[in-house]
């Protein structure tokens, strides 16, 4: 989930609190708490594995994580990202889209490396698709990262579009060497999807968003 600027904020849609967000952390770090019980057996065990795929895998791995720093990365991501979406979608239909996020990340993985047999962990699939919706739906947000040794404050399309082309460049590397065990191409296939739904939600969004403001007027 890495990119040339690290997030540290965004403008809000709503004042809402975004509970289905914090949800989602919270099940995450509980279950990466669980994991250390039998840390290797469970990823082995419910992470998915292309050479040996399961159903129940592919819903059990993404709330699995290979360390402190991959959830970290994973949660923070989901934290600045997920509550503008939990706002634009619904609770409901914000749940059914990260599901399916991390189903579509998977399955696309699977088609790019059937041949692996380590096991994918991690819901970098499911944030990537938070990703590609924000970046259809918000586009001008306003973020505040770090990058460079800087801090700057600069729309979705920069932060957002930068981190995506760098997944595609690191995907294509690895396509070609083994200096990396990051399944690049899980975030590509989540932020697809993701870009996808935003735009069958884009109208929507902006039609309540309007409304909204109106109410304020």
């Amino acid at each position: 989930m890495k990119g040339q600027f690290f997030p540290y904020a965004d403008e809000n849609i709503s004042d809402k609190p975004p509970y289905l967000t914090y949800g989602l952390i919270l099940v995450n770090v509980l279950v990466f708490i669980f994991s250390f019980i039998d840390f290797e057996g469970i990823v082995t065990t419910y992470g998915f594995i292309p050479t040996n795929p399961s159903l129940l895998a592919v819903f059990t791995s993404m709330f699995l994580h290979a360390g402190i720093l991959h959830i970290f990365v994973n949660m923070w991501y989901l934290y600045i990202f997920g509550d503008n979406i939990e706002y634009a979608f619904g609770r409901i239909k914000f749940l059914l889209f990260y599901i399916a996020s991390g189903v579509f990340a998977l399955s696309f993985h699977f088609i790019t490396d059937m041949t692996s047999g380590l096991p994918v962990v991690g819901a970098s699939g499911a944030v990537s698709g938070v990703l590609g919706a924000y970046l259809i739906l918000l586009p001008h947000m306003k973020i505040k990262a770090i990058g460079f040794y800087t801090l700057w404050k600069l729309p979705t399309y920069v932060i957002i579009g930068s981190w995506f082309v760098l997944q595609l460049i690191l995907a294509f590397v690895s396509a070609f060497t083994d200096w990396s065990n990051v399944a690049f191409w899980a975030h590509i296939g989540g932020f697809v999807f993701g870009a996808m739904i935003g735009f069958i939600y884009n109208k929507q969004l902006w039609v309540k968003l309007f409304r909204r403001y109106r109410k304020q007027i």
